[in-house]
């Protein structure tokens, strides 16, 4: 029969745990037992250390421990008797508890447990206030317990890259339906990769990484534009729902790369054909035609900003078309999505983002003064006769158009001499 912990008749050394608050217990154990297992007792036991001696002339190893570790110190001499090494099972107690052996196994010198605590802690998954624990604890234990840091080292960035490009591959294919929680998975993760937030942006694209982000964009804006024209020749708009999804999020990741051009380009020349598809969606369905309109809303302020704040450079020809398409769409389309969302006390029945409606106000206003004055005219004549003055409130476009053609006509007169004669500025 072994030698088993705790049995006085057989012990012939004593490990005395003792606490900086009192706290002091004598745990008889077996020196052959200590010495293999852990350097600190092999040291301590050896003919070089002196020794204090108790009853019965019992060796004694004192072993100073904080209050909070006192148990692990009990498990790690317990540890020492298992027969046939260790193994997960025996770590049952959680990662947390395995750091606090490991940690007493680094201290003891004691290379069997310590192997074991880290194939456990290594193979386990771990909570957040475990990891936070982790990068406390392991740092400075030496080679045997770097390994469990592995999966907290920061990826190699061309890693990144690859896996950034694979995603957007991914994100941007033509994918069944069976598929769909798996793309939209892959979408937030692209945006979040790209967001700064407390920490920097995952990544940084370079021109490299555009020119293919740009090729896969590519494709997926082709499919768009041809499940528009599909809608448009057919009135089959379930298809076009979904792709709206996906042009909201290309809208906000190709923003956050600064590569908005060609998608509102695109947006740009689809917009007539879009329009014209989401008027045929069936007005009976009122969460469908809400949620299609919203997206479609959605997608469109964040365009009409590049075009109205100078983010992305259209001619006058497209601002202007853009203006004659989108303004009277959301005209008509708020008071009734309005009717929508609130019930006949006039309380949110549905949440809305009213952001939405003032970024797409003030992208109006921005974009109307950069036209032409002439042009600026006939879309102010066209609002002041129209019943849905309120929104989007031009006020503002119609002060400037006031103060300019004033001081256009005072230049002008300044022009023009008394004879007729065009004077030289």
């Amino acid at each position: 029969m072994g030698s088993m912990i705790g049995d006085r008749s057989t012990s012939d050394v004593v490990a005395r745990l003792r606490t900086p608050d009192g706290r002091d217990e004598w745990i008889y154990c077996h020196s052959h037992i200590l010495v293999k297992k852990s350097k600190y007792f092999a040291e301590r036991l050896s003919e070089n250390w002196p020794t204090c001696q108790i009853l019965d002339s019992r060796n004694c190893v004192e072993v100073y421990c904080q209050e909070h570790d006192f148990d692990h110190h009990i498990t790690v001499l317990r540890l020492f008797y298992l027969s046939s090494g260790f193994s997960v099972s025996d770590m049952w107690h959680g990662v947390k508890n395995a750091l606090g052996i490991l940690q007493v196994a680094v201290t003891l010198g004691c290379p069997d447990i310590i192997a074991a605590c880290v194939d456990y802690i290594e193979a386990s998954p771990w909570e957040e206030p475990e990891e936070e624990e982790i990068l406390k604890v392991i740092p400075g234990m030496g080679l045997l317990a770097e390994r469990i840091l592995a999966r907290l080292q920061p990826v190699n960035p061309a890693t990144i890259v690859k896996i950034f490009l694979s995603a957007i591959q991914f994100a941007t294919s033509a994918l069944p339906p069976t598929m769909l929680d798996l793309k939209t998975s892959a979408q937030e993760q692209i945006e979040y990769m790209l967001t700064e937030d407390d920490d920097a942006p995952l990544l940084t694209a370079d021109e490299a990484i555009k020119s293919k982000v740009r090729q896969y964009f590519k494709g997926l804006l082709a499919r768009f534009n041809n499940t528009v024209k599909s809608a448009c020749e057919t009135g089959e708009t379930h298809r076009l729902q979904c792709f709206l999804a996906d042009m909201s999020w290309a809208c906000q990741i190709l923003a956050k790369m600064e590569m908005l051009k060609d998608f509102v380009g695109n947006w740009i020349d689809a917009s007539e054909n879009i329009v014209k598809a989401v008027n045929q969606v069936n007005h009976s369905q009122d969460d469908e035609m809400l949620e299609t309109n919203l997206k479609v809303i959605e997608v469109t302020s964040k365009v009409l900003e590049a075009i109205g704040y100078g983010s992305v450079i259209q001619p006058t020809v497209k601002r202007l078309h853009m203006v004659r398409i989108w303004l009277p769409f959301v005209r008509n389309f708020k008071p009734l999505i309005d009717s929508l969302t609130t019930d006949e006390n006039g309380c949110s029945v549905i949440k809305m983002d009213g952001e939405i409606w003032q970024s797409l106000e003030s992208a109006f206003v921005s974009i109307i003064l950069a036209l032409p004055s002439g042009e600026q005219a006939e879309i102010l004549n066209e609002w002041l006769q129209n019943k849905q003055i309120r929104y989007p409130d031009l006020t503002e476009v119609f002060e400037v158009w006031c103060y300019r053609s004033k001081v256009a006509n005072r230049r002008l007169s300044h022009i023009r001499g008394s004879n007729g004669m065009i004077k030289k500025l």
